[in-house]
């Protein structure tokens, strides 16, 4: 059975920023759907391309997003 994540679920998963994520969904480098007004994520698709992206000389793209306390 195939494994789905919400946007913000596989951005946290995979330390990538959410709009990169969105990013690559629309190059077509990691599958995706649409479920009502959100997109969802196929969890091996994601840590697929997590893994070739760092066999590639490291993560690309911005920056997870931290906030800041205080």
């Amino acid at each position: 059975m195939e494994e789905w994540l919400t946007t913000f679920e596989a951005a946290a998963t995979a330390e990538y920023d959410p709009d990169y994520l969105r990013k690559m969904v629309r190059a077509g480098k990691i599958k995706a759907r649409k479920w009502g007004l959100s997109w969802q994520i196929n969890y091996e698709s994601l840590m697929e391309f997590k893994k070739e992206s760092e066999e590639k000389g490291g993560k690309r793209g911005p920056k997870k997003l931290t906030t800041a306390l205080g």
